[in-house]
């Protein structure tokens, strides 16, 4: 380990510690997992994980999140979010993200307050505080802690560092809740989210790793991949048995985006002004 990592490590550790007892809300991603298993070092039975089952979180994603919760041998506790039940969620407009945030955050705080536990925190990264982020409102608003970004941790660094300690899901590809397939003001329903579910469980099983299918209207899906594996789904054997399934689930028109998998691409078309001001100010 080199030394300014070591350093970060050791700076989580101490945070960590002296916060005395937290509880994290835990998503299985690569980061989340990072922090769960230093807290739980760190803080023992006083780190408590928290896994919110919601309509916008795919089945195999909240089954490897409770695989990894057992492996690392956090104490555990699975609770219901309902913001797809939100009018102003479901609405989806560019804020849709505070309103998700702000009800699994309340959760979480009245987990902690029934256990006597001093602080709620999650997994942000410094990576996360330049992008367009509206959740990190809810999260300044309910004083959610970010550990990570407070001992200066990037992703390279959450994947080394995770990769020292053995963690499995060290190289797991970035994930976004399912929502995030969808245009602003495009409203969101439990059919559309099992459509996008269905259709990147296709691709997964097929192979892909890094997989988006941003869906922009009730008809037609936009692909999006890893730049490396973008010569493998235009092999005709995968191209057409991709072709007949989605058009079984009700897609008429298939693309496939050029320019590859980026984080937030829907973000894109949103003013500048917008995206400004729903930056972290950290």
């Amino acid at each position: 380990m080199n030394s300014i990592l070591t350093e970060k490590y050791k700076k989580l550790q101490t945070i960590l510690n002296e916060m005395q007892s937290v509880v994290l809300g835990f998503s299985g991603g690569v980061d989340s997992t990072l922090l769960l298993k230093v807290a739980c070092d760190v803080l023992g039975e006083k780190a408590v994980a928290v896994i919110g089952k919601s309509d916008t979180y795919p089945a195999n994603e909240y089954h490897d999140a409770v695989q990894t919760a057992k492996m690392i041998g956090a104490n555990l506790i699975e609770i219901d979010t309902k913001e797809i039940e939100n009018p102003a969620y479901k609405k989806n407009l560019y804020d849709r993200c505070y309103h998700c945030k702000t009800e699994l955050f309340s959760k979480l705080t009245a987990v902690a307050r029934e256990k006597g536990i001093k602080w709620v925190i999650d997994g942000s990264i410094s990576d996360d505080l330049g992008d367009f982020r509206p959740g990190l409102k809810a999260k300044d608003e309910q004083k959610v802690r970010s550990p990570l970004v407070e001992a200066g941790f990037t992703k390279a660094d959450v994947r080394e560092l995770s990769k020292l300690l053995g963690l499995p899901n060290w190289n797991k590809p970035s994930f976004a809740c399912l929502s995030s397939r969808f245009p602003y003001g495009f409203e969101i329903t439990n059919s559309a989210l099992r459509k996008i579910e269905d259709a990147e469980s296709f691709l997964r099983e097929r192979g892909f790793m890094q997989v988006r299918v941003r869906n922009h209207d009730d008809k037609t899906v936009r692909i999006e991949l890893g730049p490396d594996e973008i010569p493998k789904i235009t092999e005709n054997s995968i191209r057409n048995e991709l072709v007949s399934f989605f058009k079984k689930i009700g897609f008429t028109y298939i693309t496939l985006d050029l320019q590859g998998y980026r984080t937030g691409s829907m973000n894109e078309t949103l003013p500048e002004k917008i995206k400004k001001n729903h930056k972290s100010k950290n």
